[in-house]
């Protein structure tokens, strides 16, 4: 089971693969994203212990030269970050409460923000969606109630603050349940 997220933004598809291949060979990790992005990019997300993925990130730090755009571990995440990425989150049938949406201008910046807002209050995180199709941004989906998600909604500011990447934030109270339904 894995306890981290490692995040590597390349600005070449090329290195994006032999970075890739590099974080794959260096550690027992698996493959959560690998794919180019928009803009010409390519992410790499993978899970792990937080000593394979510590050894992961230096072996495509080391192989990524000036490509390298953005590199991020985040150890001991969440458990519902992953189901978030990976689109497997089935929401209660008291989903339609409260929606919380929190946009970032690119992909490693809302991963980060998505564990730091599900560790922060009681939410259901999901979906985090990662620069496909969307111009390099990332943005996730939060359900709860209208004070645990604006709680998590905050937290995942203060983090994307550090980065200076932060789009916008929302937060619908009692949101149709029909919203929920078409973005899940």
């Amino acid at each position: 089971m894995s306890t981290a997220i490692g995040i590597v933004e390349l600005s070449s598809i090329a290195a994006g693969y032999q970075a890739h291949d590099a974080m794959l060979k260096a550690a027992d990790v698996e493959s959560i994203i690998a794919r180019t992005i928009c803009s010409g990019k390519f992410l790499v997300v993978i899970g792990g212990s937080v000593s394979a993925v510590t050894s992961a990130l230096a072996a495509a730090t080391h192989v990524a030269g000036g490509f390298l755009i953005e590199v991020l571990n985040i150890p001991n995440i969440d458990r519902q970050v992953f189901a978030a990425l990976s689109g497997t989150v089935q929401l209660s049938a008291d989903h339609s409460r409260a929606m919380g949406i929190v946009e970032t201008f690119s992909a490693t910046p809302i991963i980060e923000a998505a564990d730091a807002a599900v560790k922060t209050a009681d939410v259901t995180l999901y979906r985090v969606h990662v620069s496909m199709a969307i111009g390099g941004k990332g943005f996730m989906l939060l359900n709860g109630d209208v004070a645990a998600v604006n709680s998590a909604v905050d937290a995942a500011k203060e983090v994307i603050k550090v980065s200076g990447m932060l789009v916008n934030t929302v937060v619908i109270p009692s949101a149709s349940p029909q919203l929920f339904m078409d973005y899940v």
